[in-house]
């Protein structure tokens, strides 16, 4: 049985997205990105879908995907999304792709009063089509991916042309299409920022209001390094160092590289590698 979807990794198959992608008169897109293990959100997976079949490209192949940009920005290609405003911010952060004529079915059932917004909930009321989300924690950052990460990553856009079409027939009919319109030119221009500090983020960590005004001040900066290597490597900031273990260290009569690595602090590989500067913030006046 032949695939619905292609994954597009070479640039032999780009060539072949790049046709198929430019002469559709509409596409629907999706993206699978990675906000739980990387301080800046990573682009992983950039699903297309153009009514005949899906296309799986794949950014972290090197790729060159400036034709994309062409598309995005052609007012005669309608852009179907669902909650496209993160897929729309991280293809601005990473290409400083432009977009014009999109559509948003989640925009669209809320603004047409329905309640339960999620997708597989839409294409089950709506189409009868059920939807299994089973995959959304998968690693969409290592390669290769499997089979069953591809077949789910098409589901997402396989539905939503039929989806777009329904809504707005629906809009059309209760005359609300001019203020969908609104929705939609205003979702074109959402725009990603980086994160920032929360100065006063240490201050809502468990165990805070238990220490000392030394120990208080110790986590202040500890909490600030923390931030500010996270960034630097582009690492979740639980993963470099989880919050109990931030309280932990700060509460070390005696910090050293020795007592750092007692259990339930510093592990080996976290020692040698950030040990020595998390002890010059430990030990600074």
């Amino acid at each position: 049985m032949k695939k619905p979807w292609t994954f597009v990794d070479t640039p032999a198959k780009l060539a072949k997205a790049e046709k198929r992608i430019g002469n559709a008169p509409a596409i629907a897109l999706d993206t699978e990105y990675d906000s739980f293990r990387y301080f800046r959100e990573k682009l992983c997976l950039l699903q297309i879908q153009t009514g005949e079949k899906s296309w799986l490209i794949d950014p972290l192949a090197e790729l060159d995907l400036s034709f994309l940009g062409d598309v995005l920005g052609d007012p005669g290609i309608l852009k179907i999304f669902h909650a496209g405003d993160n897929d729309i911010r991280i293809l601005k952060r990473d290409y400083a792709f432009a977009f014009r004529n999109i559509f948003d079915t989640h925009r669209a059932a809320s603004l047409l009063g329905f309640r339960q917004l999620a997708l597989s909930t839409l294409l089950e009321s709506i189409l009868g089509v059920t939807l299994e989300k089973k995959m959304q924690r998968s690693r969409w950052d290592t390669r290769p991916l499997s089979e069953e990460q591809l077949d789910y990553a098409a589901l997402d856009t396989a539905h939503l042309h039929e989806l777009y079409r329904k809504l707005n027939a629906e809009l059309r009919e209760k005359g609300l299409e001019k203020e969908a319109k609104s929705h939609f030119v205003g979702l074109t221009a959402v725009a990603w920022r980086p994160k920032i500090l929360d100065r006063l983020g240490h201050r809502k960590l468990p165990g805070y209001g238990r220490l000392s005004a030394e120990q208080k001040e110790r986590l202040r900066r500890l909490y600030r390094w923390r931030f500010e290597k996270a960034k630097e490597i582009d690492r979740a900031c639980f993963m470099l160092l989880p919050d109990p273990q931030l309280v932990a260290l700060v509460r070390l009569a005696a910090p050293s590289l020795r007592t750092m690595a007692e259990p339930g602090l510093l592990s080996a590989d976290g020692l040698k590698r950030f040990g020595p500067e998390i002890l010059m913030v430990l030990q600074q006046d």
